[in-house]
């Protein structure tokens, strides 16, 4: 009983061991793009939103560091009429070693938007990884938040 005991206690600490060296587990896999605010969420064209977009998950736990951060207004594609194309918000360059934050303001755009529409602000999130020959591939990630707009 007292191997047993032992055992037991031994490999528990060792699986406690390895769940605290293990980071990725304490950063939602969701998270690893950015966590992206808006704020407001209930706009009109012509008001001001400010973007945040936090990168410190994905970038310290999931070694996901942006090339470019491009930001627009989407209809998700099950509920586009095919008349919605997505409206360009920003462009960013990421500037690795900084702050691993991005914040700004936009206006939303005087654009054509339909009443009652589910649009989201999209977060594009453009990442460099190793491709099968060592050289760069640039891929993309996605996050999004609902914004309602009042037309």
């Amino acid at each position: 009983m007292i191997k047993f005991t032992l055992s037991a206690a031994i490999l528990s600490l060792a699986g406690l061991v390895a769940s605290t060296s293990v980071p990725r587990q304490s950063c939602p896999n969701a998270s690893r793009y950015g966590v992206l605010n808006v704020s407001p969420t209930t706009v009109k064209p012509g008001d001001n939103i400010t973007v945040t977009v936090d990168l410190n998950c994905g970038i310290g736990n999931f070694g996901i560091v942006p090339r470019y951060l491009d930001y627009k207004i989407e209809v998700p594609t099950a509920s586009n009429n095919g008349h919605e194309p997505p409206i360009v918000l920003a462009r960013r360059d990421f500037v690795a070693g900084g702050a691993n934050l991005d914040v700004f303001t936009v206006k939303v755009p005087f654009s054509f938007y339909f009443a009652g529409a589910p649009y989201v602000v999209a977060l594009h999130n453009t990442y460099p990884v190793q491709g099968s020959d060592g050289s760069e591939v640039l891929i993309e990630g996605e996050v999004y938040i609902d914004l309602t707009i009042n037309v």
